[in-house]
């Protein structure tokens, strides 16, 4: 008699997970560790609901892959067990590279990308458990003969985001984010081994496209969640700086490793196990806790960096279309050195400038497929009544601490 175990999630209701080799990977600690790092980074401090994991997310996007394996079988969809065991575990440890407050580091604590340490996970996983992972790891890299197998992972209408969307939106409260994601799933076909979507779906995709053009905007990329992250990015930096000059900073010893050393992707590969286990170690109480002990330690930058965000005492950050006045930004950077009694090489932690690129739909890539009454296929954005254009929006910011705003300047 087949048991299964049972999450109760606060978005689908009850989850059923089968025994085996899925419940297995769940209880493994590489797994449990997503429970400790939340799926949007620093975004309760608008959002304060926002404390859901990415042990949360991994379980809704396995969740929503079960539902949309079971409608393509319905429809005729040849997928074995196997196969459909092997999506499932693809999609549920899709993730599982992440690292502490998920993006907002990815790139600076350690500058391999989340999705080849996934891989990497995954490999070792699958020694761990005699290559029961084999299929699941084609699939996740796209090696398998059923293309839209991995599409259902990793495509512009995969689970992955079909997840994130609907439950960052429950989670925040923001309900523009909202999707009718069963009514998308019961539409999901397959036309010569690509992923589409009937016709009378096409209403859903559209909503789809537009909430995810929202929720960038309004919660991913709120102004105060940007500056939030890009100053524990610049407290971040620091530390290695510090780190790497020979100073001692109170930190755990796999924190440590990461700090002193600029890690690379073929490192990963050639020490697997032994750089895994230390990274696997790290999550987002490590940082927090270290954030406490920098901000009571000698070195007055990273003690003022560290202070602010632990306090929430964050920089004003303005977000605008077109690059910033190079006299604008200059004036700012006076002010610091003049309010502040820090060195001119403080400005770059002090002072932070970039762009944000969000890209809600792009005609560039796969493009998400409506399958007509006719058997014709057309790309979303050539059928649309709403004319679904590549969604790329690029837009500047600059940010500083709050006592040195130049007046005169409209945001």
């Amino acid at each position: 008699m087949r048991r299964d175990k049972i999450f109760n999630d606060p978005v689908y209701g009850f989850i059923s997970v089968p025994y085996g080799i899925l419940f297995d990977l769940i209880e493994h600690p590489y797994f449990q560790r997503l429970r400790r790092i939340k799926q949007v980074s620093l975004t309760h401090y608008v959002y304060p609901g926002a404390l859901h994991t990415r042990f949360h997310h991994a379980l809704g996007a396995m969740y929503l892959m079960t539902q949309a394996i079971d409608v393509l079988r319905a429809k005729g969809t040849k997928i074995t067990d196997e196969e459909a065991t092997a999506a499932r575990i693809a999609i549920l440890l899709h993730d599982i590279g992440h690292g502490p407050f998920s993006h907002t580091l990815e790139h600076t604590l350690i500058n391999v990308t989340h999705e080849d340490l996934s891989r990497l996970f995954m490999e070792q996983l699958n020694e761990t458990f005699d290559g029961a992972l084999d299929l699941a790891i084609e699939i996740f890299q796209d090696r398998h003969p059923k293309k839209f197998l991995h599409q259902l992972i990793s495509g512009q209408l995969d689970m992955d985001r079909m997840d994130y969307l609907n439950r960052d939106s429950y989670f925040t409260g923001v309900y523009e984010g909202v999707i009718g994601y069963d009514r998308i799933i019961k539409m999901l076909d397959v036309h010569e081994d690509q992923l589409v979507v009937e016709e009378k779906g096409i209403y859903s995709i559209e909503k789809f496209l537009m909430a995810r053009r929202l929720m960038y905007w309004q919660v991913y990329l709120h102004k105060t969640v940007l500056s939030a992250e890009q100053m524990l990015i610049a407290t971040l930096r620091r530390a290695k700086d510090l780190s790497r000059e020979g100073v001692h900073l109170p930190v755990p010893p796999s924190l440590q490793l990461f700090l002193q050393h600029e890690w690379t992707l073929v490192d990963f590969q050639q020490r697997r196990e032994e750089l895994l286990k230390h990274f696997a170690r790290l999550d987002d109480y490590d940082i927090m806790s270290a954030l406490k002990l920098f901000s009571e330690g000698p070195d007055p930058l990273l003690a003022y960096l560290s202070r602010s965000i632990v306090d929430r005492r964050l920089f004003r950050l303005e977000l605008q279309n077109e690059p910033f006045d190079a006299e604008y930004k200059e004036a700012i950077r006076a002010c610091i050195l003049q309010r502040f009694e820090m060195p001119e090489t403080s400005l770059p932690f002090l002072f932070l400038e970039g762009k944000e690129r969000n890209s809600a739909y792009t005609t560039s890539e796969d493009e998400i497929r409506i399958l007509f009454k006719d058997g014709r296929v057309c790309p979303i954005s050539e059928c649309s009544d709403a004319g679904i254009p590549s969604m790329i929006t690029t837009k500047h910011y600059v940010a500083y601490p709050k006592e040195c705003r130049v007046s005169g300047k409209e945001t």
